[in-house]
Formats: C-alpha cells, structure tokens, sequence
C-alpha cells in the first residue's frame, strides 16, 4: 500500500495527525531516521545478533535465576542509546502524550525472511487489562524500510480502544481481517508509532523468502501509574541509561524506576 499520511518531523504533525492517533491508534513517519543513523544502528544490530548479544539478552530475560543481568543490553550500544533518546521522536511524544513519559524497554533484531510470522497481538502492559486511563506507545523503527520482498505490518486501527488481553486475536494467527491496513511499503530509516494497545501482525512472505529485516522498537509510558517491567532486570537497564546520560539530564522522569512495579514473569 502506499499511505496517505505520513510524518516526517514532530513539527509536521497537527491537531489533525494527533486526533487520528487518538482515533486510529497509530502513525507513520516515512524515512523519520537520518542515513547515517541508519547506517550505524545496521552495524550494531548486525553486532547484536552475530555476536550472540540478543541470545544472551534473551536468556537473561528468560531464565533470570541462572543469568544475571546480561554483560550488554541494546542501549548500551551507542546508535541504540542515541535512538532510545532521538529528539524528534521524544517531541512527537510529548505531544501524544501531553505529559511526563518513562522509557519502557528496548528490542532490537535482524529477523530472518523465513521466521514466522506474529499472531494478532498488542503490548499494552497491563496486569489484568482493565482501563486505557494512560498511554503506552511503541515506535517501531525500520531501518530498511518495508517492501515486498520483507515482512509487513499490519494493523487493526481503533482497537486499542477496547480492553482486551494481548492474545484476545492469536487465534487468527496473521489472518487479514475486515478494516486491517497493511503497511508494506516504506523507505529505509521509517517509524511506525503505535499505541501498544493497537492489535498488529507481523505477516511474512508467504514463499518464506525474501531479504532480512533489521528491526528495533522502543516502548515508552505516560507517567501517573505503575507499568509492569517486562525484563528482570530493568532498575540494572534504568540505571545504566542514566550513568551513560542519554537524556543529558533534560528529561528526569525518562529514565526513573518510580514509575514501575516489581517484576513478574507473564504468564
């Protein structure tokens, strides 16, 4: 599909683009990344993966009785550190969410044109799922952009209105369902903001070919109530995203442990 609406600077959204976030529960902001942000976020994602970082990342979150916290998290990365505190994107939240904001977690991956695809599902941290009072947004950062030939995303616009578990749709695996947008077609270094209400889909080739994804999406939360941590070692990754200074010390409540209860595996 080629979108309709897409930002390219906090400066370029209006009342109009805010209004459709608050409606439709997402936006797109093609080629939001400079090339040579680009450039350095690939080299370490390529580091990431080949260097067995995300394994041990994985293992860290999994099993955190046989691993501490893992010798490297992705925002210890400096390309990875940089995006987690990208000017535009935190001015674009601070108009969605209109207050103070906490970052969430970071993921970071090169997927393979033959991994699965993701069943219907949102991320809205919420343990049970009873309210939509404040908001929790994932920019989803595709360094290659989207074309044919890689998986897409598609999304359910206006459900992240509704309180539902996570899971209410993986039934439906990655089915295409009635009023869906698929977004396949966008240049390299775009974002896709979503409310981590929203149900989406990563929905693969189905010839399971094509070329790899590079992938990084960062998740952040509106201050006034506590978000479950979703790593077992999150006040180590708060602490250390303030030793390294990424918010220069503009932005105190970004990086502050406040905002969060104990940790508890999902179920």
């Amino acid at each position: 599909m080629v979108l309709s609406h897409g930002l390219r600077s906090p400066a370029a959204a209006t009342d109009d683009d805010l209004e459709r976030f608050a409606r439709e529960g997402y936006l797109v902001l093609p080629g939001f990344l400079s090339a040579d942000l680009v450039t350095a976020l690939k080299s370490e994602v390529d580091r990431w993966v080949d260097d067995g970082l995300r394994a041990r990342s994985i293992a860290a979150a999994t099993d955190p009785d046989s691993h501490g916290p893992p010798a490297l998290m992705e925002l210890e990365l400096p390309a990875h550190g940089e995006l987690v505190c990208h000017p535009p994107l935190l001015e674009l939240l601070d108009r969605i969410m209109g207050t103070d904001f906490v970052f969430h977690h970071l993921h970071s991956d090169r997927q393979a044109p033959d991994l699965p695809g993701k069943p219907w599902h949102h991320d809205y941290e919420q343990r049970p799922q009873t309210d939509r009072a404040h908001t929790m947004v994932h920019a989803l950062h595709y360094l290659d952009g989207l074309d044919t030939d890689a998986s897409s995303l598609a999304v359910l616009p206006g459900s992240h209105r509704e309180i539902a578990a996570k899971d209410a749709r993986a039934h439906l695996d990655c089915a295409t369902l009635p009023g869906e947008v698929l977004i396949d077609r966008l240049p390299p270094g775009s974002t896709v903001v979503l409310h981590s209400a929203l149900f989406h889909t990563r929905r693969r080739r189905p010839d399971g070919r094509g070329k790899e994804r590079y992938f990084v999406d960062a998740s952040y939360c509106q201050t006034g109530t506590l978000w479950p941590p979703v790593k077992p070692y999150w006040r180590h990754m708060l602490r250390r995203a303030e030793e390294l200074g990424l918010a220069d010390g503009r932005r105190p409540e970004l990086f502050s442990g406040r905002h969060f209860t104990e940790y508890a595996p999902s179920r």
